[in-house]
């Protein structure tokens, strides 16, 4: 049976909001967090985008979790030291319940110092270097690393939990997931594609957890919650690269204009009947996910929370 968490979005929601729907997840029966970590939310529409290290602070404070970043890039925007760091402090103050989600990132966060976005494959390159810098730091001992990407000179962290954090690599393409294989402890992703989960497996993924995410908007009225989906979330739907190569939140918002509301429809689950999230949700359990986060879409988490521990979660445990 895999472990059921809720994914709190620091795209619609302020500080004081996400610790309170961590709270409440707590309540409801949900067992993790994800915690997504942007410096520009995906459209003007959702909002926000408080800093994700000072939530995981508090985060500490309010709940007894465990906490994923999905996914802090640390290749551009952030040097790896400093994630490495902020990583560290992370899984003292959990008490060791902290994992380090990484990715290859968004020009839509990582062009804001000016910098040039690199390529999908050397951004690739850059994720696994910064890794093996992040590791190295989180061994305790004082490192210099002389790399194709970063520099690190005599660096050392003196605030150091007993166990590192493990650091799982977000993926959603074949070289992605062979990367997750390689160079991460699991897998985060948001379908049930078997090649990507072959690819992650073949390339040292076997016996290491694979990890899912989705969105979800309860609502007492499906018709309404569609609509809520679709003008907060739409985004998702746009295919291939554009995800990654838009660098504003006015781009995501006219290429999504594109995306109609029966796609949203098809893709999420929204309203109040049961079997339209069950019927999302089983498709990540049936292919194996050891873990699946939740997340709700909208401005009604409390009805989710109580729909999901009425409803759904005891359903999904077989109770």
């Amino acid at each position: 049976m895999p472990m059921f968490g809720y994914f709190l979005s620091c795209e619609e929601h302020r500080p004081e909001e996400l610790i309170r729907q961590a709270r409440l997840a707590e309540e409801a029966g949900f067992e993790a967090l994800w915690i997504s970590d942007h410096f520009h939310p995906w459209t003007d529409e959702q909002g926000q985008s408080p800093f994700v290290w000072s939530v995981i602070g508090a985060l500490s404070q309010a709940v007894s979790l465990p906490v994923t970043t999905a996914v802090t890039c640390p290749t551009v925007r952030i040097h790896p030291a400093i994630i490495a760091q902020a990583a560290a402090t992370s899984q003292v103050m959990l008490d060791g319940r902290f994992r380090l989600g990484v990715g290859t990132g968004e020009a839509l966060n990582e062009h804001i110092l000016g910098d040039r976005w690199p390529s999908a494959a050397e951004r690739l390159d850059m994720l696994a270097e910064a890794v093996e810098v992040i590791r190295a730091l989180l061994g305790g001992h004082q490192i210099s690393h002389h790399g194709r990407y970063y520099t690190v000179d005599t660096a050392r962290l003196y605030t150091l939990p007993e166990t590192p954090p493990p650091i799982h690599v977000s993926g959603f393409g074949p070289k992605s997931a062979a990367a997750a294989g390689r160079i991460g402890d699991g897998f985060m992703t948001s379908k049930p594609d078997p090649d990507l989960i072959r690819a992650f497996r073949d390339a040292g993924g076997e016996g290491k957890p694979l990890m899912a995410g989705l969105k979800a908007c309860w609502g007492p009225d499906e018709a309404q919650a569609v609509k809520t989906a679709h003008r907060l979330w739409k985004n998702e739907q746009i295919p291939g690269q554009a995800g990654q190569e838009l660098p504003l939140p006015a781009h995501f918002a006219q290429v999504a204009q594109l995306v109609p509301e029966d796609t949203v429809r098809d893709a999420v689950p929204c309203g109040p009947q049961v079997d339209r999230h069950l019927q999302a949700i089983r498709p990540l359990v049936d292919a194996g996910f050891d873990e699946i986060y939740i997340n709700q879409i909208g401005p009604e988490p409390d009805g989710f929370f109580d729909f999901y521990h009425r409803e759904v979660l005891p359903r999904l445990r077989g109770h």
